[in-house]
């Protein structure tokens, strides 16, 4: 296992993170202490959860797994979506974060979190009151560094200015979405992370199970996230994903290599991550993105894999900039 450094922070993290939203749910108790076990053997000491997750659940049991190597680990967890039905129980207030938190730190029995992700944009609360509350929380020692998630570059980037100028922790780490059949992260968020130092945990690096090689458009699996869930099937609904998918399965296979596996290293070929987010519902279905670790990708390979799936265009949509051919453009060898 390769181990990187988290931003700026100093932190060693294993290169892959381990994201428990399947504890206490898709896998019981029994199976996600295999599955943490299994991901210790293989040199991972980042793991991922939310409060959310299986309504708590996710963070209970991870707490007692860490619970005997608690300073070995690096903890993130996560803030925002609702977990009850008062209108007050979401979002990104200080109320909110504050409740939240404490909440968090009694289901996963620890005094502090390495890592704390404002989980998606909140648009009724100011920027400034979220960043506050988080910096009182690292005063406090209950968090060690602010995070986002789901965030546009922008209001990263607004953020950290505004952290700046009032003298506030800064987000030291981001979660945006990232695979290869959803590359946007490609225009503006992964440079800005470059650009500012800033870690980058990516999520779903097999598109919610379109590249782990079971979808096809003649076949599909009974059951998992793009058959019984609303929400991934609309995110990876359109035809074309498919398509994708098949010809960098069939890629794969040619190869002689496990598409999952394929998928998540490609994914952690980019410069800007620092680690993807692999998760899986059992031990079995957990070994080939584990085996991504181990799989060297140049940026030869990683460009042959690229012209699977479309690149996206830049910032400015000026996409003949893209092939060099732009006012005063410079040829290089």
């Amino acid at each position: 296992m390769e181990y990187r450094i988290l931003g700026r922070t100093g932190v060693h993290v294993s290169s892959l993170c381990f994201g428990t939203m399947s504890f206490g749910g898709d896998a019981d108790e029994p199976t996600s202490a295999a599955m943490f076990k299994r991901c210790r053997e293989a040199g991972i000491n980042f793991f991922d959860t939310a409060n959310v997750y299986t309504g708590g659940r996710s963070e209970e049991i991870l707490g007692r797994l860490i619970a005997g190597e608690r300073d070995n680990i690096v903890l993130t967890s996560k803030v925002n979506f609702p977990v009850g039905e008062d209108l007050n129980a979401r979002g990104t207030s200080r109320r909110h974060i504050m409740l939240s938190v404490e909440a968090s730190l009694k289901r996963l029995g620890t005094d502090r979190l390495d890592v704390y992700f404002l989980h998606s944009f909140d648009p009724y609360t100011p920027m400034e009151e979220s960043l506050r509350a988080l910096d009182d929380l690292v005063t406090a020692g209950k968090i060690l560094y602010p995070a986002v998630s789901n965030w546009a570059a922008w209001q990263i980037a607004k953020a950290q200015g505004i952290a700046a100028q009032e003298h506030l922790a800064r987000f030291e780490c981001i979660q945006p979405m990232y695979s290869l059949v959803k590359r946007q992260a490609e225009v503006e968020i992964l440079p800005l992370a470059l650009s500012e130092k800033i870690g980058v945990i990516s999520y779903s690096p097999l598109g919610g199970g379109l590249l782990s090689g079971k979808y096809s458009k003649e076949s599909r699996p009974e059951s998992g996230r793009l058959v019984e869930n609303a929400m991934y099937k609309v995110r990876y609904g359109d035809a074309s994903y498919l398509e994708n998918a098949e010809r960098f399965t069939a890629y794969a296979q040619e190869k002689g290599i496990h598409p999952a596996t394929l998928a998540v290293a490609w994914v952690m070929s980019h410069p800007a991550i620092t680690a993807p987010i692999i998760g899986a519902r059992n031990v079995e279905q957990l070994e080939p993105s584990l085996a991504a670790a181990d799989l060297e990708m140049t940026p030869e390979w990683r460009a042959e894999i690229s012209a699977f799936t479309p690149q996206p265009p830049p910032a400015t949509d000026r996409t003949e900039e893209q092939k060099g051919m732009s006012y005063g453009a410079v040829k290089t060898k």
